[in-house]
């Protein structure tokens, strides 16, 4: 696990449920204006929007294919506009095009100052719906990415991903404090934000950020129920089932007692550096 050298300082964190629109990329832009706006006036300094939120999740693999571009793309710009205009950071999903013609279903935080700070591609792929859309991102390296804000180390997971411990459980060992979530969950799997979102905080001693639709696309019911979670897995804010915007502070103190209240993180770590053996798979 890395060193804790960051001095973090409170850090305001917006989570965005709204309804689909899918193909509806410049309305969507619109909307991304409009709650960034709302986002900085509550005092936040990063912004989550559900899982491919510019063009719609269900949309389609050849509408993914036609949509789809480069992590440097005209979408990328766009944001880093909305992103400076309104000072703060937002993470957003979109379908990217790899160098090598791969189309991934994918995540980038854009910093206030409009800068690509980090990307992510998804890893778990759910269904038949996933799997004609996209390609599965890899798990290394170059995908488990931190970036730092207020001296708070975050990390990206996409929807199913976090469905899997061991995804939140590589990150913390790379030292994250939380980990952003956009998704687009449906409502016949309210286990997930009910009670696996709370777990992977609790095991991991980090906050968890899950921000999905409400509403419909096409035949999908979405489920809402967006949250942020603090370190010990207790709600700092929660959505029911329609449009909100969700505002809650992170701070230092409160991720310092979770991590003298709760260990599991730490006798982790111990019995990793005393030899017991790491069976975790990514």
């Amino acid at each position: 696990m890395a060193q804790d050298t960051n001095p973090r300082t409170p850090l305001t964190l917006a989570v965005w449920q709204c309804t689909s629109l899918p193909l509806q990329i410049d309305a969507n832009l619109q909307r991304l204006q409009d709650a960034a706006a709302r986002a900085h006036a509550a005092g936040a300094q990063v912004l989550l929007t559900p899982e491919m939120f510019l063009t719609g999740y269900s949309i389609g693999a050849a509408a993914v294919a036609t949509l789809a571009q480069p992590r440097n793309g005209a979408y990328a710009l766009a944001v880093a506009r909305i992103a400076r205009e309104h000072s703060i950071a937002i993470v957003w999903g979109y379908p990217e095009r790899g160098a090598d013609g791969q189309v991934f279903n994918a995540a980038q935080w854009t910093c206030a100052e409009g800068a690509a700070v980090l990307h992510y591609r998804k890893t778990h792929l759910y269904g038949a719906l996933d799997r004609a859309q996209f390609s599965a991102g890899q798990v290394e390296a170059s995908n488990s990415q931190l970036a730092t804000l207020h001296g708070w180390q975050l990390g990206l997971l996409i929807c199913y991903d976090v469905e899997f411990p061991e995804n939140t459980r590589r990150l913390a060992l790379r030292g994250a404090d939380g980990v952003l979530v956009p998704t687009a969950n449906m409502d016949r799997y309210d286990i997930v934000p009910q009670t696996l979102v709370p777990a992977r905080a609790f095991e991991n001693q980090m906050v968890l950020a899950y921000a999905n639709y409400c509403g419909t696309e096409g035949s999908l019911r979405y489920g809402g129920l967006s949250s942020v979670v603090d370190a010990l897995g207790q709600p700092l804010a929660m959505a029911g089932r329609d449009e909100a915007l969700l505002i809650a502070t992170l701070t230092p103190e409160a991720l310092a007692h979770a991590r003298r209240e709760q260990t599991h993180l730490q006798e982790y770590v111990q019995r990793i550096q005393q030899g017991g053996k790491d069976d975790g798979k990514g």
